[in-house]
């Protein structure tokens, strides 16, 4: 697709993520104590380390929301990355029970800052990567419908909206690495709405030598992502089956 903004519109945002926060409530009627303590698909994580993210994650967006409404800027997390991290090793551990109800928490206290927000109040300045409401809210959003996945509790990227599908190709475009072209082409309806620069349904992501990659559109997303697909995925170059370079870091 042509390069334009990865940004939704507020009242698109805030649906979704209400959309989200339900499918992962749900989910979360499964945890035990044994699937709190069972591998992440996430290096070195814990189902538990991947619901302590979330808990952090979701109170330091609030945070940015309610101080931001004020006219004050604030530190994403107290005492950066390493109190960070540590946090999260410290509540990994925690029971079902205790997880369910943090995560909780925190999601619906990042859903209270939304409602507080007037029109206005989605262009107010934060600290955190020199952002805005609006971008710290989109965050919230990429962070709650891949780690929802992540969760590995019976919901795949089959629940992502054909809005989050859209923004997380467009936010995640910089992972392509120099000298490719990625023509993804979704073969099902959430990406029929989608125009690539030719004509064609999907996204076109950077410039080079052309990987045609098709596929259901969340999984095009998850790929970007770094997440694996749950249906197939065809990548060709020139026609003949080809694979995904390795993709750059996160933007």
């Amino acid at each position: 697709m042509t390069a334009t903004s990865s940004f939704a519109d507020p009242a698109v945002l805030v649906a979704d993520v209400v959309q989200l926060r339900l499918r992962l409530e749900e989910a979360l009627d499964q945890l035990s104590d044994a699937r709190v303590a069972a591998a992440s698909p996430l290096p070195g994580w814990t189902v538990g380390h991947v619901l302590a993210h979330l808990v952090g994650v979701g109170s330091s967006v609030a945070r940015q929301i309610e101080h931001a409404r004020a006219g004050r800027l604030v530190a994403f997390y107290d005492g950066g990355m390493p109190a960070r991290d540590a946090a999260i090793e410290a509540a990994a551990g925690a029971s079902a029970e205790d997880h369910v109800r943090d995560v909780r928490a925190a999601a619906l206290r990042v859903e209270s800052a939304f409602a507080a927000l007037g029109d206005d109040d989605w262009g107010a300045s934060i600290q955190h990567r020199n952002g805005t409401v609006l971008t710290v809210a989109h965050a919230w959003w990429r962070e709650l419908g891949i780690h929802l996945t992540d969760l590995e509790l019976g919901v795949t990227n089959a629940v992502w909206s054909p809005a989050l599908c859209e923004h997380l190709v467009r936010y995640l475009a910089p992972r392509v690495p120099e000298g490719t072209r990625l023509a993804l082409r979704p073969t099902d309806a959430v990406g029929g709405t989608h125009t690539s620069a030719d004509g064609a349904a999907g996204w076109d992501l950077g410039s080079g030598e052309l990987l045609t990659v098709q596929g259901a559109a969340g999984d095009l997303a998850a790929l970007i992502a770094g997440r694996e697909p749950v249906g197939i995925v065809e990548i060709r170059r020139d026609g003949a089956p080809a694979v995904l370079p390795e993709l750059l870091p996160w933007p």
